[in-house]
């Protein structure tokens, strides 16, 4: 009998580690990207000794597949899917791929927003407490490269929608759902459920031993548990203390209640911000006590947690205006939590590739504290028929240079100016932390 063929579709960080972990297990390996590979990525192929092409499918060889392993950014509706999923070719995610090849335990957050910061949060904690750790999914190196070159006991994954669609027979020991809101709908057909669908998967094969995080103040998690009742066990976390909800704030502190223990800190001392850090806080928090780690410890980890790249990073401070990249708000829930935080009049900077965004959800924020609104994309049509007659001084910019000089401009002493897109970058950036990095260094040269 041959060996199985695993066809790895994208060559990006994601596809990479799966053909790695594919070839180290002795299955036969080819990799296709419809576009081209970094440099990098070649040299790596060609050391692990992995057939790979780019620049286009070869149809024929994709579907000589015994199953695909598909990277979270290829719709199911491209050319090449089509013609997979017409064929009955199983199709995985490279999350279920390398759950297949450990035994580590698995914590897996997801969520509209919040997820990078919790799970490095997570990640933070348990290797401040020296367990052997990885962080992994949709940050950092990939979890099947991972798990193919390093070992360890505990991987904390952060899940995009995209990464739980593949998934099927893999399972969180410990999932934590921050919150659902609206995201990604150009990829859903528009239709909520469908995205909301994709996030509840992160409950699947969970069993009462297993350990279910959740935001018992978001309306749509809520709705879905009464529909669902999954059999996992249940850990709330919300703003006010009510009844079985394991962590909460009072009096200016943070509790986090489990069977044995009741765990508190000051708010004033966590490391990060703003009423939705505090959630992101109790979320890990309830994790650090399920996995025993003691008060100590976690009160440390908390206070001395560094943040997460362009999520409300204060750049600098420049004739008495503060400037924040907030790049990673790639959607309009996002914008609102950063708007939410800011103590002073705003200059935002808002504006990219749009996914169908309804910007009511920041209308009130923006007519009271913003200052004035920089449009930052190739189409800005959507942006101006929502805010036009809404704030008195809207500019359009078409790169990051324009945009910043504008707001240094706009600005007053004391204002902070806030690039909290809304957006996907892809239309004049490479990703959103090109985009960040391009408003640092514009920043940084005014």
């Amino acid at each position: 009998m041959s060996q199985k063929l695993i066809v790895v579709l994208g060559g990006g960080e994601s596809g990479m580690g799966a053909a790695i972990l594919a070839q180290k297990k002795g299955f036969r390996v080819f990799l296709s990207d419809n576009g081209m590979l970094r440099e990098e990525h070649r040299e790596l192929l060609r050391a692990y000794m992995i057939d790979f092409e780019e620049g286009g499918h070869t149809e024929a060889r994709v579907l000589e597949a015994d199953e695909i392993v598909k990277s979270p950014g290829i719709p199911d509706t491209v050319p090449v899917m089509l013609k997979v999923l017409d064929k009955g070719i199983h199709v995985i995610s490279e999350i279920e791929f390398a759950g297949r090849h450990t035994d580590a335990k698995m914590i897996c957050i997801t969520g509209s927003n919040g997820k990078t910061t919790t799970a490095s949060l997570i990640y933070h904690i348990l290797k401040s407490a020296g367990l052997k750790v990885g962080l992994a999914g949709n940050i950092g190196k990939s979890f099947a490269r991972q798990v193919a070159e390093d070992y360890f006991d505990y991987y904390v994954l952060e899940l995009s929608s995209f990464q739980l669609e593949g998934v099927y027979d893999f399972k969180a020991d410990i999932a934590v759902l921050l919150n659902i809101t609206p995201d990604h709908l150009d990829r859903y057909d528009h239709n909520m459920q469908h995205y909301v669908d994709a996030k509840m998967r992160i409950l699947r094969n969970q069993q009462t031993e297993d350990a279910f995080i959740y935001w018992i103040d978001d309306p749509v998690v809520t709705k879905e548990l009464q529909k669902i009742e999954p059999m996992v066990t249940h850990y709330s976390f919300g703003e006010k203390r009510r009844d079985h909800t394991t962590a909460y704030t009072e009096n200016g502190k943070l509790f986090i209640c489990t069977k044995e223990h009741t765990f508190n800190m000051e708010l004033e001392l966590l490391a990060l911000e703003g009423m939705h850090n505090v959630y992101n806080s109790m979320a890990s928090g309830i994790v650090a006590k399920l996995m025993d780690v003691s008060d100590e410890q976690l009160r440390t980890s908390l206070s001395d947690f560094k943040g997460v790249p362009h999520r409300l990073e204060k750049v600098s401070t420049v004739r008495g205006v503060q400037y924040v990249n907030d790049s990673k708000a790639t959607n309009v829930n996002s914008c609102w939590y950063a708007l939410q935080s800011m103590r002073t009049k705003t200059v935002l900077i808002l504006g990219g590739t749009d996914k169908g965004n309804d910007y009511s959800e920041i209308e009130e924020l923006v007519i009271s504290k913003a200052r004035a609104l920089i449009f930052l994309g190739k189409d800005n049509s959507a942006l101006h028929a929502f805010f036009d007659g809404k704030v008195k001084v809207i500019r359009d910019a078409v790169s990051m240079k324009e945009a910043v000089d504008i707001a240094y401009e706009l600005a007053e002493k004391g204002d902070t100016v806030l690039l909290s897109p809304c957006c996907a970058s892809f239309d004049l950036f490479k990703n959103y932390e090109d985009r960040g990095d391009q408003f640092r260094e514009c920043v940084r040269r005014l």
